[in-house]
């Protein structure tokens, strides 16, 4: 197998731990509500503290990214949340809980800038949907194993505290492969002088945009509005379910012990959905399409299966209630897909970490809002403003992607994809 796809094997290992460490809290939340008396606006807090480090340090670290490299600007960012994750064990209420989660957010800022980075280092531009599918599936995979390992632990020890302790430690194990496995495709021991030509020859547009670098003319592009507003909007709707899913369940008289097989259903779903929407948009491409014509057809059936959440309202049924989830985190993830995969269709290699941490801070501050509102709406009224919002709000983001694609753009992406 090529070497680009065991780089892209390790992204996806990267990506399912960093979504195992944060979702260990959302998975107990049950229980540390119960034990120290939380309402689900103190929860709010607490997840808001993860998403205020986590949008700060998108921006940031996407900037270091670029700067120190993949390779060690990873490396770093992985140390530091794993020993986050493990100090979480000796959290003692509110607001140690809130504070690690901080810290824990600055870390794991890194993960997505840094992973859409080396897709752009390692893949040509019809390949990118599938590599990016592949790491980004690892927020499912983690979102999916979580609540089994998690819940086990718990049962296992008693305590909440051994899972955040052990959950931590499995970034320690992924850093020695990493450490051991990633160097540059120009200087990977491993890659063939056939691989090494294919993923240089990709590189010949991005050294004749390198000049656009600086923030302001960054900014002054379309094309980043689109991918900011984009996550801006869509991302508080994966949230609301990582963070809060647990709670609805139990909010509608389910018992999270016998709901596991159901849980994890959902972000199995997200984990299909990645691979759909890159594997659709790759097709199209390979059948001529034009790049960003194929992303936009992925972003509007995503959009569509979004609404989805709406009809859950009107739902008691156990089984319903989770395959309208499935189809609306199917559908978020071929559109999360997509968000991903444009920086580094748009941009030079040099400006990639730095405009997908733009979108992640973009999309930290939606959370942020919808996270407070959630809390505050869910102890005031129940779940289902909140669900019709998270049904309409992508439609709106559908339709900002559309309205700021310009002609040109979408036939500059061809021009360069025609240029491999």
């Amino acid at each position: 197998m090529p070497v680009r796809w065991w780089i892209a094997g390790l992204l996806f290992a990267s990506t399912t731990i960093n979504y195992i460490d944060r979702q260990t809290l959302s998975v107990l939340a049950p229980y540390l509500k119960r034990e120290f008396v939380w309402s689900n606006s103190d929860f709010a807090l607490v997840a808001i503290g993860f998403r205020a480090a986590y949008t700060i340090f998108q921006v940031v670290s996407g900037r270091l990214l670029d700067r120190l490299g993949t390779r060690r600007g990873l490396s770093l960012a992985v140390l530091w949340y794993s020993a986050v994750a493990m100090a979480t064990s000796a959290a003692s209420g509110l607001w140690s809980f809130t504070a690690f989660r901080f810290l824990l957010g600055a870390g794991e800022a890194a993960n997505w800038p840094g992973a859409t980075k080396a897709v752009a280092e390692w893949f040509p531009k019809s390949e990118r949907g599938l590599a990016v599918a592949l790491f980004d599936s690892g927020s499912a995979v983690g979102g999916a194993v979580a609540p089994v390992l998690v819940i086990w632990l718990y049962s296992s020890f008693g305590s909440w505290r051994p899972a955040f302790l052990i959950t931590g430690l499995l970034g320690i194990g992924w850093l020695g492969l990493w450490r051991l496995l990633y160097h540059p495709p120009e200087v990977h021991p491993a890659v063939t002088k056939e691989e090494r030509s294919l993923i240089l020859a990709g590189r010949a547009d991005d050294l004749q945009e390198s000049a656009e670098l600086s923030w302001k003319s960054l900014l002054r592009r379309k094309e980043t509005w689109r991918i900011v507003l984009g996550k801006a909007l869509t991302d508080p709707v994966w949230f609301f379910i990582t963070d809060w899913f647990a709670i609805y369940l139990v909010s509608k008289g389910f018992k999270l012990e016998n709901t596991l097989l159901g849980f994890w259903v959902p972000f199995v779903a997200a984990d299909l959905g990645n691979f759909a929407g890159g594997g659709l948009s790759s097709y199209c491409i390979r059948l001529g399409w034009p790049v960003l014509r194929a992303r936009k057809l992925v972003v509007l059936l995503g959009g569509i299966g979004m609404t989805l959440l709406i009809p859950v309202i009107a739902v008691s049924n156990f089984a319903v209630i989770i395959a309208l989830f499935a189809v609306a985190t199917f559908s978020y993830a071929a559109w999360s897909t997509m968000a991903l995969t444009l920086p580094a269709d748009l941009y030079p290699n040099k400006a990639v970490a730095t405009v997908s941490g733009m979108s992640g801070a973009a999309a930290g501050i939606g959370t942020i809002i919808s996270t407070l509102l959630i809390g505050r709406v869910t102890d005031r009224y129940s779940f289902e403003p909140v669900l019709i919002g998270a049904s309409l709000v992508p439609v709106v983001a559908t339709v900002l992607v559309f309205v700021l694609i310009r002609p040109r753009a979408d036939n500059h992406s061809q021009t360069r994809h025609d240029a491999r």
